[in-house]
């Protein structure tokens, strides 16, 4: 079953979406495709969702951690109103832990600052401090949305951590975003199930996923996750209509070989393609720090296999000024878009079109600026 509604809760405690109740007061949270079966006073791999007394609840429906104005192309979204910029933010708590997560601060905050559980028939009270105690501002979907407007954005873009372990926060907010007539945006992992991708997909205007690997063991391994469903929820958010993008960080001596890289954009090709692949240069973060930065040829021949692959768009991430930033026309190989890192610095689109050879270019809102 799908329990929880979001409305006319307590302040601070919010009854989770996408779980069911099992026999000794345990419940199985049905949000990822780690599918936690947690008992009693327990919280799941993301730790920000809690069984208390046989009801899952959410830790993190009104904490916000981060908040930013930033360019879409930070994303990075390259084909999604180029030039525009987007309300970004997020909560702690992610379902994945990454050994190279550049936002670990705060993406696996609650797995080392919460007590990991709360006392059997302890009180509502306690519940209570345990969400009073998550990092982050107290802010409501409608307060977003009335900053996002303020601050000018076309979009709220729903990032830093894995907003899927923010659905709740994340739905109520592009509900209403949608009706202010902003655009709505997920920065994800693609770690989540069928049945909350097609509850949240309705609102989502554009999704980049992130595309780690492209082998079983390194999800295990290195971020805790599995392959699988991560390539099934770029199918299915592509299928539902949200404008998709993909991204890979490459991470020398972990997904950087020919093969690897030729077997992730053959996947992206098979999605469509016309859906840009941004393939990132790799800095030591958080536990990886034994290799160093991704050489820049690396990056160039991930960009050659794409290409090759049958991408029309192929984008080299975290190297500004390298040229691998700019968008160019699939079909006469003219420079449309003019980008230094995350500026876009000349549009040569004319209504969505290559004014060379009037080949339409892929995307949403292509040409229309901030």
């Amino acid at each position: 079953m799908v329990a929880g509604t979001i409305s006319e809760q307590r302040p601070g405690v919010h009854e989770a979406l996408f779980y069911e109740k099992l026999p000794e007061g345990r419940v199985q949270c049905l949000l990822c495709p780690h599918d936690c079966r947690i008992p009693e006073g327990g919280r799941g791999a993301c730790a920000v969702r809690v069984n208390h007394e046989g009801t899952l609840y959410t830790l993190v429906y009104d904490r916000v951690v981060a908040r930013s104005v930033e360019p879409i192309e930070k994303k990075p979204l390259f084909h999604f109103f180029p030039g525009s910029t987007a309300y970004s933010i997020a909560t702690v708590g992610c379902g994945l832990r990454c050994t190279f997560c550049q936002n670990w601060a705060i993406s696996q905050w609650p797995k080392t600052n919460l007590p990991r559980r709360i006392a059997r028939g302890d009180s509502d009270t306690a519940l209570a401090r345990l969400a009073e105690a998550i990092s982050g501002k107290p802010m409501s979907p409608r307060q977003l949305v009335a900053a996002a407007r303020a601050a000018g954005a076309r979009s709220i873009a729903y990032t830093f951590t894995d907003p899927t372990f923010f659905l709740e926060l994340a739905l109520d907010t592009a509900v209403i975003a949608r009706d202010a007539g902003l655009k709505n945006v997920f920065v994800t992992s693609g770690f989540i199930n069928e049945a909350p991708l097609r509850r949240i997909a309705p609102v989502l205007d554009a999704v980049n996923v992130d595309l780690k690997f492209f082998r079983e063991e390194s999800y295990k391994r290195i971020s805790r996750a599995r392959l699988a469903p991560v390539l099934d929820s770029i199918r299915l958010y592509h299928d539902l209509g949200a404008w998709t993008e993909v991204t890979t960080l490459v991470i020398p001596g972990i997904n950087d070989s020919d093969e690897e890289l030729e077997r992730i954009a053959t996947f992206v090709r098979s999605v469509g393609p016309e859906v840009p692949w941004h393939v990132t240069q790799f800095y030591p973060a958080f536990e990886m720090l034994d290799r160093g930065a991704t050489p820049l040829e690396t990056l160039r021949r991930a960009r050659r296999i794409g290409l090759s692959a049958g991408l029309r768009y192929v984008y080299e991430g975290n190297v500004p000024g390298e040229g691998g930033e700019h968008t160019w026309c699939h079909q006469c190989g003219a420079r449309l878009i003019e980008r230094y890192g995350h500026r876009v610095l000349r549009s040569r689109l004319r209504d969505g079109r290559c004014p060379d050879c009037r080949t339409t270019i892929d995307g949403v809102g292509m040409g229309a600026g901030s």
